[in-house]
């Protein structure tokens, strides 16, 4: 099942995709284009942590003239980064390369402490899509970003649907795409990643918990590219969605 978060006639609900529409948990049907969009992430009672990897594509670790990483590169990211479909993210004044990451992000579904490789999708509640922006200029080091390249607020649209892990059967074989309007740009699979979903999942709770509706963000492949304002960026995985972006100027 898909799941999204909107805000319509002034209040948030809930929704599931039905037949091309929302269905709203209070029986109403409405269209995608009735609604603003949010981060499909039910509320969490205690600070969301959300981790993303740097680098975790060999063919965009070569592109960026970096050796693939033997262990995972990962960075900590703030609740105020993310946005929903549809939205907007804004490009500094005077920075000159802005770009996409299309990554399919991992939602943890119940309490993660010492798992197995074996027994991890156990622990993964559902999947969405995130277009984790960064922006070179503020780079000091690819392997660790620091807080400006991806912690500004909106820099990580993400949706537009949060779906069901068992509506995935195989996560780690799933085409994904960017557009920038429309032209196609980037163009990958889940496959090459170096660290795949278990993996990761045993990485992280090797050493702290992971709780419910945590997030991995799991890395981009190759062809990002420079992005300005008034692009309409579209990042796209196969069987969870595509995430629709514009950049404004800052």
């Amino acid at each position: 099942m898909k799941h999204a978060r909107v805000t319509f006639e002034g209040a948030e609900h809930e929704a599931t995709e039905r037949d091309g529409r929302l269905l709203l948990v209070d029986g109403r049907a409405v269209g995608f284009d009735e609604v603003m969009w949010l981060p499909p992430l039910a509320p969490t009672p205690r600070p969301r942590t959300i981790l993303a990897l740097g680098l975790n594509y060999a063919d965009h670790a070569k592109e960026l003239a970096f050796k693939a990483p033997e262990e995972p590169l990962v960075f900590v990211k703030g609740e105020s980064t993310l946005t929903g479909h549809r939205q907007v993210t804004y490009r500094p004044a005077g920075v000159s390369f802005m770009h996409y990451e299309c990554e399919l992000v991992i939602v943890v579904g119940k309490t993660a402490r010492k798992v197995r490789q074996g027994d991890a999708y156990d622990f993964i509640g559902g999947y969405t899509v995130a277009n984790d922006y960064a922006i070179r200029d503020y780079l000091e080091n690819w392997y660790r970003p620091n807080l400006r390249v991806k912690n500004r607020d909106t820099c990580t649209p993400i949706g537009p649907w949060l779906v069901d892990a068992k509506d995935v059967p195989d996560p780690m074989a799933l085409a994904l795409k960017t557009t920038v309007n429309g032209k196609l740009t980037q163009s990958g699979n889940t496959k090459d990643m170096i660290f795949d979903a278990p993996f990761l999942i045993e990485y992280f709770s090797s050493f702290m918990t992971l709780s419910p509706g945590d997030l991995i963000l799991t890395g981009t492949p190759d062809g990002v590219v420079d992005c300005q304002p008034g692009d309409v960026v579209v990042t796209e995985i196969e069987r969870i969605g595509a995430l629709s972006n514009t950049i404004g100027a800052a």
